[in-house]
């Protein structure tokens, strides 16, 4: 299979287009301190505007010993491309350089999950998962990973796209780190933004991907990664996960002082 190249679709919006730029605002979001390191299964990270939320993302990206391979899971805001879409032959660029897809666990992935299919078009313009990409660059230089952008709230499939991630990840001979790509609540006010995100933020420290789903349907929280982070969850305890750490959350509100519409930020490691 040819690899096709993935050209950066928010560098200079999103976070900065110079690397010099990029690799300072990292540093400040990630600083160097001697808090331990944890080896997790999975976590959720922010993907707004690194202004807005790289304090978070950095947080968590800070707390982990990322391992060379990961997969990485984001909503579909594009509405572009197939509902579970995966790229497992590709080259991502970014400021800090390329990042190459694990071809061999995409594939043992969509073998035990043919639904999800090759298509490049719901990841050409989508940001979730590019935002992510350097951070864990910062981190570690020979990283690869597997790009999914879901674009489905069906529990059943989010499950069994959960479990049989985990059933390949079981089958490879290495530790893969499973993030989701995810902010929270969006566009109401702080108050109850933080009200209706601590429901669903309880249940990911639960390890409850029903209730995860429950909460976002029945309370209307416009999580918009929940869909990847039940993924996450049930492919977590599939792996074993016992625990889970909020490390940070916050609202938009804590940086432009707004209060009235926010996006809430939340920044978990599922061990």
């Amino acid at each position: 299979m040819t690899s096709a190249v993935r050209a950066p679709a928010v560098a200079g919006r999103f976070y900065p287009r110079r690397a010099d730029e990029l690799v300072r605002d990292l540093h400040a979001y990630m600083p160097n301190d001697k808090a331990e390191r944890v080896s997790a299964v999975g976590c959720i990270a922010p993907h707004a505007g690194y202004m807005f939320s790289g304090h978070v993302a950095g947080a968590v990206y800070a707390r982990l010993e990322v391992p060379k391979h990961c997969v990485i899971l984001c909503p579909n805001h594009t509405g572009m491309g197939v509902p579970l879409a995966v790229m497992t032959a590709a080259t991502w660029q970014t400021p800090l350089g390329s990042v190459t897809t694990d071809a061999e666990l995409g594939a043992e992935l969509r073998r035990r999950f043919p639904s999800l299919q090759e298509d490049s078009a719901a990841h050409r313009s989508e940001h979730a998962i590019e935002v992510q990409l350097p951070f864990l660059q910062a981190r570690r230089g020979d990283l690869s990973f597997v790009p999914i952008v879901i674009g489905t709230s069906d529990f059943k499939v989010l499950h069994e796209l959960g479990e049989a991630l985990g059933d390949a990840i079981l089958q490879q001979p290495h530790r893969v780190l499973i993030i989701a790509s995810s902010d929270m609540n969006h566009y109401e006010s702080d108050a109850i933004t933080r009200i209706k995100d601590h429901k669903a933020i309880a249940r990911v420290l639960a390890l409850d991907a029903r209730g995860l789903w429950e909460v976002v349907m029945n309370d209307d929280v416009s999580m918009c990664g929940f869909g990847p982070a039940i993924v996450m969850l049930t492919a977590a305890k599939r792996l074993g996960a016992t625990s889970s750490e909020l490390v940070k959350y916050a609202t938009s509100g804590d940086v432009s002082g707004d209060r009235d519409q926010v996006v809430g930020y939340a920044g978990i490691v599922v061990k």
